[in-house]
């Protein structure tokens, strides 16, 4: 049982079955238990096939502990969170997100949804689960609870639905987790829903559930030119993200989505603080700006997001990958919320979104473009040598500001790889900044 290769990144997911096992699921139960120090925790899964008996193995360890065990069955990862929230409870949900079918991992938060990432409670965890301290502890007690009608009444309370104008959505699940609350949620709106692979399935048959991966949303943009729906949505596997298409089947990228969603909070609140990551578009920052609001630059992940939003008090954060995370839903990220806010936008602005999106998209984008190289920080190093004349900066990776442009080049926790994302004015000057970093990094 290698607990320092699952604990390796902020959170715990994407793992291989090898590595996963029941034994290190009881054994994170334990730590998660006696670092949480409360008389009981929500726990959930997803439908991946190993899904069932790893969450058996973690509600094993937490009540070995004497802690009870609040049981949610088949849930998506923002179903965790509104439970966390409004119980005032820790949560444990198994899910591998958007990674392929035989991987499995879990998300953790402690009551409040607050998040637990690497400086927030892992690495204590990890030291428990690898040297667990006996316990005369009875063993806790398991209760089902169905979280589905309180976390439905919950996102209406923050969206207002009789400004929802009726409008055709195809919504792609892919086979994940959405499928759970999809048609609860969209029966309480006017929406006319052209459903596609909505119907949990863990071993994801009809294409992997990871729309930020174009080929991903070719079945979406599909039924987008044949049905000439207003809007596209696309699931993650856990559905805690959401990527939209607009009416002329193009995707959205997820800082344009930010800058829309920032831009509407920031209207009924002025002044408010919008949390965005150092990888989304300069378009973000500067919507906040004109709108009155404070952006506010953080890293990369889930964890950072929330905490800083908890700190500053912001009232909705956003990253490129798709993650939307809002102060109304205990600062946690739902791609389900993400969406209903984005229909009342549409319905209130009354323009098709492919209009409503050219107001937040002046920069070409590359994408997050993966390299593989033997050595991290050398390749790092040479490629802030190159681009010497910009400045840099560490908060996350390497950050080089060209004024007008901008490279960001972030190491993979899990493998030897890199990340570049690059934005500039045109499409063929992020295209020769991605050969030129390309070329760099191929000595490496």
């Amino acid at each position: 049982m290698d607990l320092n290769s699952i604990f390796k990144a902020y959170d715990i997911r994407g793992l291989a079955p090898e590595q996963l096992t029941t034994e290190a699921a009881r054994a994170i139960g334990i730590g998660f238990a006696d670092f949480a120090q409360v008389p009981a925790i929500a726990v959930g899964h997803d439908c991946r096939l190993t899904s069932p008996a790893l969450s058996d193995a973690v509600i094993e360890g937490i009540t070995s502990r004497g802690t009870d065990v609040v049981y949610l069955g088949e849930i998506t990862t923002d179903m965790l969170y509104y439970y966390s929230g409004a119980e005032d409870l820790p949560g444990l949900v198994i899910t591998a997100s958007h990674n392929p079918p035989e991987y499995n991992g879990m998300k953790l938060c402690l009551a409040g949804a607050a998040p637990v990432g690497a400086d927030t409670g892992l690495e204590e965890i990890k030291a428990i689960a690898l040297d667990p301290q006996p316990t005369s502890a009875v063993v806790g007690s398991v209760a089902e609870r169905d979280a589905l009608a309180g976390y439905v009444d919950h996102l209406f309370s923050i969206v207002d639905v009789d400004t929802f104008q009726p409008m055709r959505v195809a919504i792609d699940g892919g086979n994940g987790m959405a499928g759970v609350a999809v048609p609860e949620v969209f029966s309480r709106t006017p929406a006319d829903v052209i459903g596609l692979y909505l119907e949990p399935d863990g071993t994801f048959p009809n294409h992997p559930a990871d729309p930020l991966r174009p080929e991903n949303l070719v079945d979406l943009q599909a039924v987008m030119e044949k049905e000439k729906p207003s809007l596209g949505i696309a699931f993650d596997g856990d559905a805690d993200r959401a990527f939209f298409v607009d009416d002329q089947g193009v995707a959205l990228p997820g800082s344009t989505t930010t800058a829309i969603i920032a831009d509407w909070f920031l209207k009924r609140e002025p002044g408010a603080k919008v949390v965005h990551n150092l990888i989304c578009s300069k378009a973000v920052p500067e919507t906040v700006r004109a709108a009155g609001g404070e952006p506010i630059r953080t890293r990369v992940g889930h964890s950072y997001i929330k905490q800083v939003m908890k700190e500053t008090g912001a009232i909705f954060g956003g990253e490129h990958s798709a993650h939307f995370y809002f102060r109304d839903n205990y600062r946690a990220d739902s791609g389900i919320l993400a969406s209903l806010v984005l229909l009342q936008i549409m319905s209130e602005d009354g323009r098709p979104l492919s209009e409503i999106r050219m107001d937040y998209e002046p920069y070409a984008q590359s994408g997050e473009v993966n390299f593989k190289v033997d050595s991290k920080a050398d390749a790092v190093a040479a490629v802030e040598v190159a681009f010497a004349p910009g400045v840099p900066d560490r908060l996350d990776g390497l950050t080089v500001d060209l004024g007008d442009r901008w490279l960001n080049l972030r190491p993979s926790n899990t493998e030897p790889v890199l990340r570049l994302n690059v934005e500039a004015p045109t499409a063929q000057d992020v295209a020769a900044i991605v050969s030129q970093v390309s070329e760099i990094l191929g000595r490496y």
